[in-house]
């Protein structure tokens, strides 16, 4: 086997097919300007390659254009109806997280209160303890 068989033929042929007749007077004046000495054919092939690419960008902007605008005009569209169908603040939903914080704040409440008299206690036990601890007579 040769290596020929090997290789596969990846030239492209390119033909350019206009779209109209009709050249912008810009993309003419820019082909004859960059173009100086070269065939017809090919200044014509080149405004017309030119002319379709400029065509081509601008169809394609434009339709971006209107998705861009369709799909902000959604967005809005679909924000205001939400906004529209629920309320942003339910009063039902704030009074019932009041009750929760409410009872969770008596029920964490009596545990502390409890520790904290527990403690006074013992802090006075302990004070009595060393106020007697002073002032108990000395052994001579």
């Amino acid at each position: 086997m040769t290596s020929d068989m090997n290789e596969e033929d990846t030239s492209v042929k390119i033909e350019i097919i206009p779209q109209s007749s009709q050249i912008s007077t810009q993309t003419s004046d820019l082909v004859e300007a960059e173009m100086v000495g070269e065939s017809e054919d090919l200044k014509s092939e080149t405004k017309a390659l030119i002319d379709a690419l400029k065509k081509r960008a601008q169809a394609e902007a434009q339709s971006a254009g209107t998705l861009t605008r369709e799909a902000y005009l959604n967005a809005v569209r679909r924000a205001r109806e939400t906004i529209e169908q629920n309320q942003l603040i339910e009063r039902d939903r704030i009074e019932h997280s009041f009750e929760l914080i409410k009872k969770e704040a008596e029920r964490n409440w009596e545990p502390i209160a409890k520790e904290v008299a527990e403690l006074g206690d013992r802090l006075a036990e302990a004070a009595k303890a060393a106020w007697e601890a002073l002032t108990a007579p000395r052994p001579r």
